[in-house]
Order: C-alpha cells, then sequence, then structure tokens
C-alpha cells in the first residue's frame, strides 16, 4: 500500500460521509424535475392551485434538503482533503529529513520546497474536488439519463445517445493535458529554484550590478513558464465550446422531437420540460468538467512528482532511521553529552579514534576518483590539520567522518569500528561539525549556538561563546544572547558569523571536532585564542585550514594533493620532508617563493 493511499484511508470515515451527503443531495436534485413535472401537468394545466401548492411545497423542502446536505458533503470533503495535504506534507518532510547526502543531491532545494508547498496544495484541492464536485458529475449525468428514459423513453434516448460521444472526448483530453501539466511543474521547479539563487546571492548580485542580467534570467524563466502554462490550458478550455455544442445541439432535438410527441399525445408538456431539465442539469455537470479536468491534470502531474520522492530508495538512509530508533534522545538531553548519548543507546561513549585505512571515494554519479587509497590515524584527543590546494579533496575527506557518505573502497573506523556498522545517530551525536559555508538559522543569537544541544543551558551556551571567543562580541549586542539575527545573520561580520558557528559545534561537548576551513576570517591573534581553547577540550580535531600558523602546533598535519596524501607529519618534519610544505611556509612568512606555491595555496 502506498504512503498516499494509507493517509488517505485513515480519513475514510469523513470521505465515506462527504459521499453520502453527495447522494442525498443528488437524489433530491433529480427528483426535482419529476415533481415540477407534476405541477406542471397536474395543477397548472389542470388548474388545480392546491395540488401545485403541494407540490410546489415539496419542491421548497427538498430544495432545503438539498442545500443541508451539500453544505454537510462540504465539511466532511474539507476536512479529508486539509487533514490528507497536513499528514502528507509531514511525511513527505519526514522522508526528505531521512535522505542519505547522496540521494537528497538528486533533487534541487527549489524542486523539493515546491513539491512540500505547491503540489501538496494542488493534492487538497484535488481531493476535495473530488469529494465534492468530480464524484458528482459522474452521478449526475448517469441519474439525469435514467430519469429521462423513466420520464420519456423516445426523448431520454436522445440524451443517452448523445453523453457517451462526450466522454470519450473529455478522457481523451485529460490524457493530453496531463503530460502538458507535467511540463508546466518542471518549469514551475526552474523558476523557483532562479528565485532561490537570487535571492541567496543578493548581496553578490547588488556588488557586481548584475541586477539587469538575472532580470532578464527570470523574465526568459519566466516566460516559459507562462507559454506552457497557456498552452495546457488552451488545451483544457476548449472542452468546453465542444460541450455546449454538443449538448446545445441535443437539447434542440429534444424541443424538435418533444413538439411532435406533444402534438400526436405521446408526451405531456410537464414530460417534455423534465426532460429539458434532466438535459440542462447535464450541460452544468459537464461543462465544469474543462475545470476538473485541468484540476485531474495537475493533480496527476503532482502526485506523481510527490509520489517520486516518497518511493526513492535509499538503502543507507533507512539504515540510518533504523539503527537510530534505538537510540533515546530524551536521555541524552537529561544526561548529556556524548556519555548520556551513549548510555541512552546502550554503548560505550566514543572516544575520537579514527582511523582511515586505503580509503578511496568518488561521488556517486561520477568516474574520477576524488580521493585516492588515503590513510592515517588520529589517536583521541589530538589536532589535526589537513592543507591542500583547492580541490584536493580536503572536505571530501572529512565528510566522510559523520558518514555523509561511505567510502568506494578502504574502510574507516572510529575506535576501532567500522563506520558502517556504527548507528549513525550516535556517531553524528557525538560530532561538532562546523561547514566552510556558515549557516545561521533565524532566531536570536541563543537559540542558533543551542541549535546545537537541543536542551542546552544558558551556562553552557556561554561557555561555548567564550570557547569560540565570540562572548564579548555577543554581550556587547543591543539584548545579548536574546538579540534577533538578520537573515543568514546579515547584521554580522565573517569572523563574527564563523564564531557563532564554532560555538554551536562546541556545545555539544563533542568527542571529534570537524573545522572545514571555518577560521578563514578570523585574525591571527583570535584563531591563535580559539585553537588554545580547543586544545584544552578532550576532543579529537580535523582542522581544514591554509594557515601555517594553525599547523605549526598540530600533532598530525596531512597534506593533500590532487585526491591522495603526499605527505604526513608534525610541522618539524614536513618542513625537513616536503618541498611543497616549505614553500608554503616562506610564501606565507613574507619570503620569496615560486608562482606556483601561491597557485597551490589558493
Amino acid at each position: 500500500m502506498s504512503v498516499m493511499t494509507a493517509i488517505f484511508r485513515k480519513y475514510r470515515i469523513a470521505a465515506i460521509s462527504a459521499i453520502v451527503m453527495l447522494l442525498i443531495e443528488l437524489a433530491v436534485e433529480l427528483i426535482q424535475p419529476l415533481i415540477i413535472s407534476r405541477i406542471i401537468d397536474h395543477g397548472i394545466r389542470q388548474h388545480e392551485v392546491s395540488v401545485a401548492w403541494i407540490w410546489g411545497g415539496v419542491l421548497m423542502a427538498s430544495a432545503l434538503v438539498a442545500f443541508l446536505a451539500g453544505i454537510t458533503s462540504s465539511f466532511f470533503a474539507s476536512h479529508v482533503s486539509q487533514g490528507f495535504g497536513y499528514d502528507l506534507r509531514d511525511k513527505l518532510y519526514e522522508k526528505v529529513q531521512s535522505f542519505s547526502y547522496e540521494v537528497f543531491n538528486r533533487f534541487a532545494a527549489s524542486s523539493l520546497i515546491t513539491r512540500l508547498t505547491g503540489d501538496i496544495t494542488v493534492l487538497q484541492d484535488v481531493i476535495f474536488m473530488c469529494l465534492r464536485f468530480a464524484s458528482r458529475v459522474p452521478l449526475v449525468v448517469i441519474g439525469s439519463v435514467v430519469m429521462a428514459l423513466v420520464v420519456h423513453v423516445k426523448l431520454g434516448l436522445l440524451l443517452t445517445v448523445t453523453v457517451p460521444v462526450l466522454l470519450g472526448f473529455v478522457l481523451w483530453m485529460i490524457r493530453k493535458a496531463s503530460a502538458l501539466f507535467r511540463a508546466v511543474q518542471r518549469r514551475t521547479d526552474s523558476v523557483n529554484g532562479l528565485i532561490q539563487e537570487n535571492l541567496t546571492g543578493m548581496r553578490l548580485i547588488r556588488v557586481f550590478v548584475r541586477m539587469s542580467h538575472e532580470i532578464g534570467r527570470f523574465e526568459q524563466r519566466n516566460r516559459d513558464l507562462r507559454q506552457g502554462t497557456v498552452a495546457a490550458l488552451k488545451l483544457t478550455e476548449t472542452t468546453m465550446p465542444f460541450l455546449l455544442f454538443i449538448m446545445n445541439a441535443g437539447i434542440i432535438a429534444v424541443l424538435w422531437f418533444g413538439r411532435i410527441e406533444i402534438a400526436d399525445g405521446g408526451a405531456s408538456v410537464g414530460e417534455v420540460v423534465a426532460v429539458i431539465n434532466y438535459s440542462l442539469r447535464t450541460i452544468g455537470a459537464l461543462s465544469a468538467l474543462s475545470w476538473i479536468m485541468s484540476s485531474l491534470s495537475r493533480g496527476a502531474a503532482s502526485g506523481g512528482r510527490v509520489r517520486e520522492v516518497l518511493e526513492e530508495e535509499d538503502p543507507v538512509g533507512e539504515r540510518e532511521v533504523f539503527l537510530a530508533e534505538s537510540v533515546d534522545a530524551e536521555a541524552e538531553v537529561e544526561m548529556g553529552g556524548t556519555a548520556g548519548m551513549a548510555a541512552a543507546a546502550g554503548a560505550s561513549p566514543i572516544q575520537g579514534r579514527i582511523e582511515f585505512s586505503e580509503v578511496s571515494f568518488r561521488y556517486p554519479g561520477r568516474e574520477e576518483m576524488v580521493l585516492e587509497r588515503v590513510s592515517f590515524t588520529a589517536e583521541p584527543g589530538q589536532r589535526i590539520a589537513v592543507m591542500g590546494a583547492t580541490g584536493s579533496g580536503k572536505s571530501s575527506l572529512v565528510q566522510l567522518i559523520p558518514g555523509m557518505y561511505e567510502p568506494t573502497e578502504g574502510m574507516i573506523r572510529i575506535d576501532g569500528i567500522d563506520i558502517r556498522e556504527l548507528d549513525r545517530k550516535r556517531l553524528r551525536r557525538a560530532i561538532g561539525y562546523v561547514p566552510q559555508e556558515v549557516m545561521l538559522f533565524s532566531g536570536t543569537i541563543r537559540e542558533n549556538i543551542a541549535w546545537g544541544r537541543e536542551g542546552s543551558t544558558l551556562e553552557q551556551i556561554q561557555a561555548a561563546a567564550r570557547q569560540a571567543q565570540i562572548h564579548e562580541t555577543i554581550e556587547r549586542q543591543p539584548h545579548g544572547y536574546e538579540t534577533r539575527l538578520g537573515q543568514r545573520g546579515v547584521n554580522l561580520s565573517g569572523g563574527q558569523k564563523q564564531r557563532l558557528s564554532i560555538a554551536r559545534a562546541l556545545v555539544r561537548q563533542p568527542a571529534i571536532l570537524i573545522l572545514d576551513d571555518s577560521t578563514s576570517a578570523l585574525d591571527v591573534r583570535t584563531e591563535a585564542a580559539l585553537l588554545e581553547e580547543v586544545s584544552r577540550l578532550s576532543c579529537t580535531t580535523l582542522l581544514i585550514t591554509q594557515k601555517i600558523s594553525s599547523t605549526a602546533t598540530a600533532d598530525l598535519i596531512l597534506l593533500m594533493d590532487d585526491g591522495q596524501l603526499i605527505a604526513s607529519g608534525k610541522h618539524e618534519e614536513l618542513l625537513q620532508r616536503s618541498e611543497l610544505y616549505r614553500r608554503i611556509c616562506e610564501s606565507q612568512q613574507g619570503k620569496e617563493a615560486e608562482p606556483h606555491a601561491v597557485q597551490d595555496l589558493h
């Protein structure tokens, strides 16, 4: 059973109630033309006022019943559609959160946003429309045809012949429109992606004075979206004129043959009026088909896109979720830190020993290796500095430690255990990670630091801020730790944002700390103070850096080049054994250096 089917079944009682109320409403409406024919034939034509009043009262009562049934049906249909959308959005977001990094990168962020918002809203509208209107159309059409045949067989046959032709045309149109609306959704993703990209990079766009260029790009994609939407709507809107033409021709035929039947005594005026009334109801139902067809086509496209995410196979992500279910997060909050997490999971705390054994790695879908046969060992509490030119594989190396990706070849061990066998949630709770690109969330400074560890006290937050050399800066803010940050921390400098991000990692009291080039905006003095604080912590630290001042006191330096570990050792050892390391040191000390040494550094 699919996820969407399972969610809908949760609301089956409300859905059945909506349909039952719809059937009551419809049954009453289908009887009304018959009542009108009684008023005409037995009341008005026979000059029986009392009969007309009686049947008129019945007609008014039936209208009231239909009104109440329709309101109740709408209420239940709304409950089903809104509840379905709420639950599906939760399930879809939960699925996205469970993705491994490899699978997550298969979907553009803008596309996931559209699926979580626009596509689910379309599905909500489709469910309401199906329960309230789409199911009504075939029932009205079938009911009207049956009642027309009951009233007068010959005249009813005219309506019976017309309807199959119209339904065949409509079904053909739905299939054609579905393909067009899928293309529209893809173009919507493209527009959303460009909007997200531009809003994120607005500062850069203004500095480079590229507003006109970006406006032109947006206009082109917006134009493509408009053209695709217009093409889809043109197709669906041609349905209505065709339907009206056929149905009006059918009504004219009923009037023509009805006149003949009345003259021959084969039909009464009331019967002809009733058949025409049923024909008009059929027209009214079918006239909504263009809107229903458009909605169903959009719904089919949106449902496919949502299902694509829900049914995405991700063995790594599923294994992570399965293993993580054994960890009691609440126990970690109460007990604190890595030890609390380990106790909750029934395992010993992670100490932080990291061992790479002949590790090679390539990104999914690519042929070239970004790491080749890398081997090193980091003991608990050591500081490991990773240096190398841009694209040498430094960030790829540290991303393997939290299990963002799995090595293509070789083995990574944490505390002697193959990382593939470790509970990823347990492992990641023991890691403090500071990425290259600082990511701050909306909220206060306190909330951003506390985001690193749920349930952090103010004392723990302030301690982490002091270690990250940002406490005094925070205290000078208008509201201290309660100061609200602008979008993505726009009211802070680059160095301040980096130190806040580091404080968020330190508040976790990690066993392993990863600093991915996250001290680049710090001056030498601040960075030295930060590293001194980090050295007092009992955590294994991996520091990606290009500063010799950061590597001089490291326990181990890894020098990367083109995905390979070309040298490793302490500062003094590399000065003696590595010509590249010596050139980097000389270039940073202001001495003459070969041009390509500077290129290697950058």
